[in-house]
């Protein structure tokens, strides 16, 4: 399969499945030299692979490539072995590091993948020139990390395996939440 179809594939679960809103995250795949990443404000319900944006890994984005682009350029420059990285906006992950603390998962999954997911706070008015640096430093040591009040980044070797860290970090903190109002946790 095309990994141009395989991101555009990967990055529509994340709306389908509630870790995005239409238009919100974003995601790339690395291919050599280059990398593939999702336009700036496209609807992941229309998205298709022609639609993908060339970004060259050391020289500049493609017109309308994600806001993002510069911070995943970066992450594949720290991480050699990043091929692919994902961005959603997942509520219960979102909510449950508002607080700004690195986030404990309660459950088995969680703890096995990630026993812990650190949490960055960047001001919002500050995030394009500061989150690249923070962001991909940070994913040079973890699988995922999350942005305080904005999101959860993941990187894996392969689109699958960062989509599977992100909707572990979710199902995480949808325990936590749950656990929470039981008064479990």
């Amino acid at each position: 399969m095309d990994l141009r179809e395989d991101l555009v594939r990967h990055y529509q679960w994340l709306r389908q499945y509630g870790n995005n809103d239409s238009h919100s995250g974003n995601a790339s795949v690395r291919v050599e030299d280059d990398f593939w990443i999702t336009p700036t404000g496209c609807c992941a319900d229309l998205l298709s692979a022609d639609q993908l944006i060339r970004c060259e890994l050391e020289g500049t984005d493609g017109a309308n490539a994600s806001l993002d682009a510069p911070l995943h350029r970066m992450v594949y420059q720290h991480n050699p072995t990043a091929r692919a990285l994902l961005h959603s906006h997942g509520p219960h992950s979102v909510a449950m590091t508002m607080q700004g603390e690195d986030f404990i998962p309660p459950d088995f999954e969680g703890q096995l993948y990630f026993p812990r997911v650190p949490v960055i706070d960047i001001p919002f008015d500050r995030y394009t020139s500061e989150a690249p640096q923070q962001v991909a430093e940070l994913l040079a040591e973890h699988r995922i990390i999350v942005v305080r009040g904005h999101g959860v980044f993941a990187q894996a070797e392969t689109i699958n395996l960062a989509y599977k860290w992100l909707c572990s970090l979710e199902l995480s903190a949808k325990t936590a939440w749950l656990a929470q109002q039981a008064g479990t946790l």
